[in-house]
């Protein structure tokens, strides 16, 4: 056996493999630990601005005029909780019966097919694009930004998300799961509602939860659509206060206390995001070994 190894090993062409191995491998290392070190001082930035700009301000008061001092997020966070609020509720449904016709369908007619590709195309468009389409469809048609038009614009990005997630999904279903409730003679929508959405609900969820944690930091879109609003306002029909626009538009203010801000808001996404991240994946660790 040893001396098998030592003539492989004295093979040129071995040693020519093993050699280009190492280097890929080390250049593999490399690659990552340049992408980590660059994560890490991003995040590190963004903790230590960030966590400096927090104050209970942040959470009380609205944002300030331009020049003043003090103000806070408020109308920001809420317009933000509501917009994307209101796209979840739109995409979510949708979204999930597109996925389950998918499933069921998508290799029996040319329907599920062509929404299957345009799914894909939706899934790569920038999201400045479909912004652009918001505002030519829904604001130049009633004259007026709003954030009904922002939770449209978000609800179509987030609309292809769990159609795919939903649609994986439910191909993970055995058949023989299906074959059996077809056996005690369950119709075809139900062994879909029933059974096989029943089965991946947890996948589902998480699907979800990801698509919301996409469209949480989206701002070009809203630039298009929602716009702003310096004070605090619950109307939908009108242009409304949103994190990722107030981050874009004070972090390149001449105002300290409006960059004290942005950071703080960049803040506040993050942790979102991160804690939409972190709950999608814990509810699928628990429920996967159903």
């Amino acid at each position: 056996m040893s001396a098998t190894l030592e003539k492989a090993a004295m093979n040129p062409v071995y040693c020519k493999r093993l050699l280009m191995h190492r280097i890929g491998i080390a250049l593999s290392v490399a690659a990552m630990s340049v992408g980590l070190l660059v994560l890490a001082w991003i995040l590190i930035t963004l903790l230590v601005k960030g966590f400096g700009a927090l104050s209970i301000n942040m959470f009380t008061q609205t944002t300030p005029a331009p020049g003043s001092e003090g103000g806070g997020l408020i109308n920001a966070i809420v317009g933000s909780l509501m917009i994307v609020g209101l796209s979840t509720l739109i995409s979510t449904p949708i979204g999930i019966l597109a996925g389950i016709y998918l499933a069921e369908y998508g290799e029996e007619n040319k329907i599920a097919s062509i929404t299957r590709f345009v799914t894909d195309i939706m899934l790569s468009a920038p999201s400045i694009v479909i912004g652009m389409f918001v505002w030519a469809l829904y604001v130049a048609t009633t004259k007026h930004y709003s954030g009904y038009a922002g939770s449209i614009a978000l609800a179509l990005i987030a609309v292809p998300v769990v159609v795919r997630t939903t649609d994986n999904m439910l191909r993970l279903v055995p058949n023989s799961l299906l074959e059996a409730a077809f056996a005690l003679g369950a119709p075809r929508w139900k062994v879909a509602m029933m059974v096989r959405l029943r089965a991946v609900k947890a996948g589902v969820i998480t699907g979800v939860l990801l698509a919301v944690a996409r469209v949480s930091g989206e701002t070009a879109p809203l630039l298009f659509t929602a716009l702003n609003n310096q004070f605090f306002s619950a109307d939908m029909n009108a242009p409304m206060a949103n994190l990722p626009v107030v981050i874009y538009g004070f972090a390149m203010s001449p105002y300290d206390n409006w960059r004290d801000l942005a950071w703080g808001g960049a803040l506040l996404v993050t942790f979102s995001v991160l804690a939409l991240n972190i709950i999608s994946r814990t509810v699928f660790a628990q429920k996967a070994p159903n």
